[in-house]
């Protein structure tokens, strides 16, 4: 069990990197993100530290506000 708990927390850490890597390379802040996406900032900032798992419907919006595809908000690697 403690792997699958572990798994998770790299899957969502790495997810986080992602988002924050993407909104950077916009150039918006995570204020403005979360409004283009429709959710309160302190969401977004807490998916980038990985500390939420956010659905595929929002991982999609999100993806959309970043002019990028899920797929490749979604191209993580875990080791």
């Amino acid at each position: 069990m403690k792997t699958k708990i572990r798994l998770k927390r790299k899957i969502l850490k790495n997810l986080g990197v992602r988002v924050k890597y993407f909104r950077n390379l916009k150039g918006i802040s995570q204020e403005t993100l979360a409004f283009q996406v429709g959710v309160d900032r302190t969401y977004i900032g807490a998916i980038e530290q990985g500390t939420r798992s956010p659905s595929v419907y929002c991982l999609f919006v999100i993806a959309n506000a970043l002019d990028i595809s899920l797929n490749e908000l979604m191209n993580i690697t875990v080791e």
